[in-house]
């Protein structure tokens, strides 16, 4: 076990981590990646990683972004304007919305495109609102679609898109220039910082400090911990994480549950999935986080032999494994947000993977495409069980199925005892149909096996890319439908709704492609999705 500080961790097998921890060091991984060598990764990822090495940097170079935000957070307050609405994709609202959640302080994220996920927030206290455009392409469709949503309500309102409209993208990105011509305020990003690593930067700061989160204090307590995180030594709290995560990998144990010790959750776990996911699955490697809410949740008491237990927040005992692999990790946020980004680079080196790059979320995008536009077939259901629509992806669903319940069964029994997993998958409104969150925990005591839940289309940035890219040992549940009304998306082709069954039906053709089997369940009306949990739990 590793000496008290941020990061405790308890090895399964003490040699493979001291001879892992032994190459860290020995190699200077620590000192070298704060000093941005970007040949830490092996050759193939040295032209990505060389432009992706600006978030070492970012607990001092942020700093200079502070007044800036402080300074329109007065004015749009001067203005009665109190109400941050935040539209991003990935690391661009997860990491506001822990960082707003750890402070206490309001932010409403809109990171869906389900029409009334997006009508909700919207229709709500518009009079005091201001909307934070983030995006660092600039062209993100999601975040795209609300603010063409967003602009079109406020000037059917009579109020000024530039007083309350404000972006963070990369410099010169399409959104840069269409906001900049229409005299909107812009916080251009640093252009050498990947989405997942941007919680430090605009990305992170920008819409928190517009909410009212003390930014100096979040970057101060990560400051504090860059002379230990640059060490190389065995006491360096990120390579011992790292070290966790990727020897336990190599050894098959690459699920990694997380269960947060802060009474009420602050959501911190969803955003390490995005972090761990998508820099490390890919090329049929990685570490898959499943954020299973408390450690007392199934999965996490009881856990399973392929998973490493992670409990975060204040102090707690190291969570005993049935696999010996487990780590603590407790800091302020601004601290643990950076310990967790180290780790994350430390482990894709010992993985020998890229963990800059994120090849296979392409695939779903341009599959939603295809779907929006014409060019693939409709799908058509298998079967319909009442309120519920039946789809499969992927040859495995075996014939004389025609129940909702019998679907399930025969999905779950492609879920693999030793090493498989099952995610469900919710393309629905996460306000109003909370209760399919149920279905993780019923689904996780049913079967015994890590289960992980998703709010689509967030986790397509995020644990999308470990579905696609990582180990094929998953089987996946899509829970979609239970839409009251339509939404436009202005001067554009299609609408909220179409663009969201397109989404769920692109990567659900996708994961089948690839053998991964799929079970859509498309609920006619939002009062149906109860019933979901006895068929299904």
């Amino acid at each position: 076990m590793s000496p008290a500080g941020p990061v405790q961790v308890v090895a399964g097998d003490s040699a493979a981590y001291d001879a892992a921890m032994h190459d860290l060091v020995q190699d200077k991984v620590a000192s070298r990646l704060f000093a941005r060598d970007h040949t830490l990764w092996g050759a193939a990822a040295e032209s990505e990683a060389a432009q992706r090495l600006g978030w070492i940097d970012l607990p001092r170079t942020s700093r200079a972004l502070l007044e800036s935000i402080i300074e329109r957070r007065d004015t749009l307050r001067a203005e009665g304007v109190d109400r941050i609405v935040l539209c991003g994709m990935g690391g661009s609202s997860l990491a506001p919305e822990v960082i707003c959640a750890d402070a206490g302080v309001e932010l409403v994220v809109l990171d869906s495109s389900h029409p009334d996920a997006v009508r909700d927030v919207i229709d709500t206290d518009l009079a005091r609102t201001a909307v934070v455009i983030a995006s660092k392409s600039g062209g993100t469709v999601e975040t795209d679609s609300q603010r063409r949503a967003y602009e079109q309500a406020f000037v059917e309102a009579d109020i000024d898109p530039a007083s309350r409209m404000v972006v963070v993208t990369d410099p010169d990105s399409p959104l840069d220039e269409f906001a900049t011509g229409r005299g909107w305020t812009v916080f251009r990003a640093d252009p050498e910082v990947g989405g997942r690593y941007s919680a430090l930067s605009a990305f992170g700061l920008v819409p928190s400090g517009l909410a009212g989160v003390e930014l100096q204090t979040l970057l101060d307590d990560a400051s504090a911990l860059v002379p230990a995180l640059q060490e190389d030594s065995p006491a360096n709290p990120a390579l011992q994480l790292g070290a966790v995560m990727a020897v336990a990998a190599r050894q098959g144990v690459d699920k990694m549950v997380l269960g947060d010790t802060r009474e009420p959750s602050v959501g911190f776990a969803a955003w390490v999935e995005q972090l761990v996911a998508e820099s490390t699955g890919k090329n049929g490697t990685g570490i898959l986080p499943i954020d299973v809410g408390s450690t007392t949740a199934p999965n996490f008491t009881p856990a399973s032999q392929d998973t490493v237990l992670v409990s975060c927040g204040p102090a707690s005992d190291l969570p005993d494994a049935p696999s010996g692999w487990s780590a603590h990790v407790d800091a302020a946020m601004g601290a643990q947000m950076l310990v967790w980004e180290v780790a994350t680079a430390v482990a894709g080196r010992l993985l020998g993977i890229n963990p800059f790059d994120q090849p296979d979320v392409e695939s779903a995008k341009a599959a939603a495409r295809e779907m929006l536009d014409g060019s693939t077939e409709t799908w058509a259901p298998d079967f319909v069980d009442g309120d519920v629509q039946v789809f499969t992806a992927g040859d495995w669903l075996p014939d004389g199925i025609s129940t909702v319940a019998e679907a399930v069964r025969a999905l779950l029994a492609r879920l693999d005892q030793k090493s498989g997993y099952l995610a469900v998958q919710a393309y629905l409104d996460r306000d109003r149909d909370e209760v399919v969150t149920g279905l993780r925990t019923a689904l996780a005591e049913r079967t015994s096996r890590p289960v992980s839940f998703g709010w689509a289309p967030r986790f397509l940035h995020s644990t999308g890319q470990y579905h696609k890219g990582g180990p094929a040992q998953g089987v996946f549940l899509q829970v979609t439908g239970a839409q009251t009304q339509d939404l436009a998306v202005p001067d554009r082709p299609f609408t909220f709704g179409e663009f969201i069954e397109a989404q769920a039906a692109g990567d659900a053709h996708v994961l089948g492609s690839r053998g991964r089997p799929v079970l859509r369940l498309h609920v006619g009306r939002p009062e149906a999705l109860a019933a979901l949990r006895e068929d299904v739990g």
